[in-house]
């Protein structure tokens, strides 16, 4: 049953192979027995789970339930649900359980969709590695000495370990997209303001956004169509119409014009990824696209304008957890800037502290116009940089991280070495358009990805071209259970 797809899922359910219950605690049981190995989960909800099984077997019993009611799915730990522990990966939160669902969340329970438990994730969804989670890192299931990715790497992990059919997460500077790549399984990142942030602790404001991570492109598809809403909570969310992803997964590619980016392909892209992208390209090619070269001419700036942004994003938004109005305290404060001085320095990690530091300095009297505002800046030559290349291609395709999974603890005294993980998956954030990874070989026998990128709101453009490659190659069934 744990190698089944949520497509597979729903499909037995309404055939009344299994219920909901049987299939919920059968995934239950198999986190319980598999979760010390991965570490990818910080909280297990069974007994809700349980229930909300029974109540979705009673929706399906009626006829009409939703097309995902009764699947189990997991969330990762930075959407808040009620009376749940939501911690973020951090102390500082260690015991927080909000009184109310995030938007996300509310819209799967409202499908009638089961949660197996959150996931863990980098702290504050501050990382590329999943290591610096106040849980503990999380295992990559291809190799339990290397890492699965972050910040969603706890989501990752239990998709790939079959752990759950599906995980929410959230992609700030590709983090869904990542993890993706080095788990093996298929992230996509919608368009930024598609998915609603009500409810999702915020790391940096103008780049986080809600996503997916799942087996397979259609899976994907079914997700979204949950996920994806209107939400009059959040101001950055964009009151446009919400597709059926899943309608044009079945269209063809005859005519398709794929823009490969020069820059994805330079220095420091590990030789195998590259020939595994490029034979990809070839299936692309096969199955009647275009493949056109072109140039995005300030990639190279991303990662510096996006280690500004982010940084004095987070530095505002995490202003708030100081001991006195939200998270951690210190025992025994002598006075009232000791209860400050320890709550944070006690409660927040080393990658936190770094980039808070780094983001107050950005933003600090005499540093915002030749720090903040000259990455803003950059920021809008990177976007026009896809506005231009979208004038010409459908579609852009690269790597989607330069290499594969790393061996645990290797970066982490190299923060630059640890950002450039990203170096290919931070543009697209920045300029807020979707992005998905789906698996497209195999090198030393850890999972290479393929990184697709759209134009706004072209979701169901992305899930189209990964689902016609999906159904002509075999990648994304691969499993590491079955090495």
């Amino acid at each position: 049953m744990h190698n089944l797809t949520i497509a597979d899922i729903s499909r037995k359910l309404r055939a009344k192979e299994f219920s909901s219950k049987e299939i919920t605690q059968h995934l239950l049981n198999r986190i319980k027995s598999l979760n010390e190995n991965y570490n990818a989960f910080i909280s297990i909800t069974e007994q809700q789970a349980l229930e909300q099984a029974d109540k979705a077997d009673q929706l399906l019993a009626q006829g009409n339930a939703h097309v995902m009611c009764g699947v189990p799915i997991a969330h990762k730990d930075i959407f808040c649900t009620e009376g749940v522990l939501t911690t973020c990966g951090s102390k500082m939160l260690h015991n927080f359980a909000p009184p109310y669902n995030a938007t996300v969340v509310q819209n799967y329970m409202d499908a009638g969709v089961v949660m197996l438990g959150k996931t863990n994730m980098d702290e504050f969804a501050m990382g590329s590695s999943n290591e610096s989670s106040y849980f503990g890192p999380v295992k990559n299931p291809w190799a339990e000495d290397s890492v699965p990715g972050g910040s969603s790497g706890g989501s990752a992990a239990c998709v790939a370990a079959r752990l759950a059919p599906g995980a929410t997460a959230t992609d700030t500077g590709g983090s869904i997209r990542q993890p993706a790549s080095m788990c093996g399984i298929t992230g996509l990142k919608p368009t930024y303001g598609r998915v609603s942030r009500w409810g999702m602790i915020a790391f940096a404001s103008s780049l986080d956004q809600g996503g997916v991570m799942t087996r397979s492109a259609e899976d994907a598809a079914l997700m979204l169509n949950v996920m994806a809403s209107y939400d009059a909570k959040d101001s950055t969310c964009i009151d446009e119409p919400v597709r059926d992803y899943t309608a044009q997964l079945d269209e063809k590619l005859d005519g398709l014009t794929i823009g490969v980016p020069q820059e994805y392909f330079s220095e420091g892209l590990n030789s195998s990824v590259q020939q595994a992208v490029e034979d990809a390209i070839k299936i692309y090619q096969s199955l009647g696209a275009k493949i056109k070269s072109i140039s995005l001419p300030h990639t190279h700036l991303a990662v510096p304008a996006y280690y500004v942004i982010a940084p004095a994003e987070c530095s505002a938004n995490l202003s708030r957890f100081d001991g006195v109005r939200y998270g951690y305290r210190c025992d025994t404060p002598e006075n009232l800037e000791d209860l400050y001085m320890r709550s944070r320095g006690e409660g927040f990690g080393d990658e936190v502290k770094r980039r808070i530091l780094v983001g107050t300095y950005a933003l600090s009297a005499g540093y915002f116009d030749a720090y903040y505002n000259k990455a803003q800046k950059v920021r809008r030559l990177i976007k026009q940089d896809f506005v231009d290349a979208f004038k010409e291609v459908d579609v852009i395709l690269g790597p989607t991280s330069p290499s594969p999974a790393f061996p645990l603890g290797a970066k982490n005294n190299d923060p630059v070495a640890m950002y450039l993980e990203d170096i290919y998956t931070i543009a697209t954030s920045l300029a807020g358009l979707p992005g998905m990874s789906i698996p497209c070989g195999l090198v030393d026998n850890k999972p290479v990805g393929l990184q697709l990128i759209g134009s706004y709101f072209n979701e169901h453009k992305l899930l189209n071209i990964a689902h016609q490659f999906q159904q002509n190659t075999d990648f994304h069934t691969l499993s590491p259970l079955s090495k």
